[in-house]
């Protein structure tokens, strides 16, 4: 995925499915994007409005609230990371979608670094776990103990009862302790000795990994990498860049100054309006159709799971926001459908051989047209 656009400087307005004002020169654009993918009962030809694809004011404001905590959080998102915009947008993408994030890359590059920023910016406590080989499942959800004074068992509660939860180094913790996060990312729930303990929401998992085969690693298991709804790599930074990050121009510097762009609640109600930006049928099968081509791809032994389609149209809908619309084009497919689709597949080969797989399936497969 290619580098985003400069997120507009004011939030999504009552009357427009754009963030930031349009000039009358754009509005005939607009009207045309919002015919082709919004329902039609919400297209007018009003010309002092530019319509969204839905006219409900209550609608419309939450889609506007939604759209300044997106465009803050990718401005404290840039103060700190520099030079991995595409990055960036798959962190802000995944917050608003209500996914769970997996950053993959060589130490060293700041993938922790993403994910603190990410917790700070959020006004979320963050809850970390080291990975390590001696992790175990109950180091993760809790354990159940005894307490003498009151003759009773009680539950402590692990890291993961967090809003935002960072697993550092996941894959070098053995596939057992893996296994404790499979209930809680996909169900929201933790089960410890036959009682079930609902996790706090929004709920978000930002774990990193080293690429398989370094020194002390254990490759994710298929159904734990299917429960990311998104992979980032962030690589390594030009040389302009590493100057500035060496001069002390982003990094933990800027990190220890950082504050929240949001409160817990306003982040709920951001996930909440993402959820209502409008998806055609067409814009839906569409997705689904990428998601489903993976399965019979040469090089591929095991493609993506319909989880992935769901989540391939949501991340979808939040990309659609943070660009300033509140309807689905096929382009947010289009730039989700590698981060959304790649760490899922089982291939005949490395990460970069997933995503030339899912790129050339973007390039065969024909886009919906109105």
């Amino acid at each position: 995925m290619g580098p985003p656009s400069t997120l507009p400087a004011a939030a999504l307005g009552e009357n427009g499915g754009q963030i930031g004002p349009r000039g009358p020169s754009d509005q005939g654009v607009c009207l045309t994007e919002v015919a082709r993918w919004a329902p039609a009962s919400a297209v007018t030809t009003a010309p002092a409005a530019v319509p969204t694809p839905n006219g409900d004011a209550a609608r419309a404001g939450r889609l506007r609230s939604a759209g300044a905590v997106a465009q803050d959080l990718d401005a404290n998102l840039t103060r700190v990371v520099k030079g991995a915009p595409g990055a960036l947008r798959i962190a802000v993408v995944a917050a608003l979608s209500g996914g769970h994030l997996l950053i993959e890359d060589v130490p060293g590059v700041g993938k922790t670094v993403l994910a603190r920023t990410l917790a700070v910016s959020l006004g979320a406590e963050l809850s970390r776990i080291q990975g390590h080989p001696d992790l175990l499942p109950g180091d993760v959800t809790g354990v159940t103990v005894y307490d003498q004074k009151t003759g009773n068992w009680d539950f402590r509660r692990g890291p993961v009862f967090s809003h935002v939860v960072l697993l550092d180094e996941l894959n070098r913790t053995p596939p057992r302790t893996q296994s404790a996060l499979l209930e809680a990312m996909d169900e929201q729930q933790v089960t410890v000795d036959g009682q079930t303990w609902p996790l706090p929401q929004p709920n978000l998992v930002l774990a990193t990994q080293n690429p398989v085969g370094q020194l002390g690693t254990f490759p994710l298991v298929e159904s734990q990498l299917d429960r990311f709804a998104l992979c980032a790599t962030l690589g390594y930074p030009d040389a302009a860049t590493e100057a500035r990050l060496a001069l002390h121009d982003g990094g933990r510097d800027a990190l220890a100054n950082l504050g929240p762009v949001c409160s817990i609640a306003e982040w709920s109600a951001a996930v909440a309006a993402t959820s209502e930006i409008s998806v055609a049928p067409a814009i839906a099968a569409y997705a689904v159709g990428i998601a489903r081509a993976t399965r019979d791809a040469a090089g591929v032994r095991l493609g993506a799971s319909p989880r992935a389609s769901i989540a391939l149209v949501r991340s979808a809908q939040a990309h659609a926001l943070v660009s300033g619309r509140g309807y689905v084009s096929p382009d947010d497919v289009a730039a989700m459908a590698v981060p959304s689709l790649a760490h899922r597949l089982v291939v005949d080969g490395d990460g970069q051989f997933a995503a030339s797989i899912v790129s050339g399936l973007l390039a065969t497969l024909p886009a919906p047209r109105p």
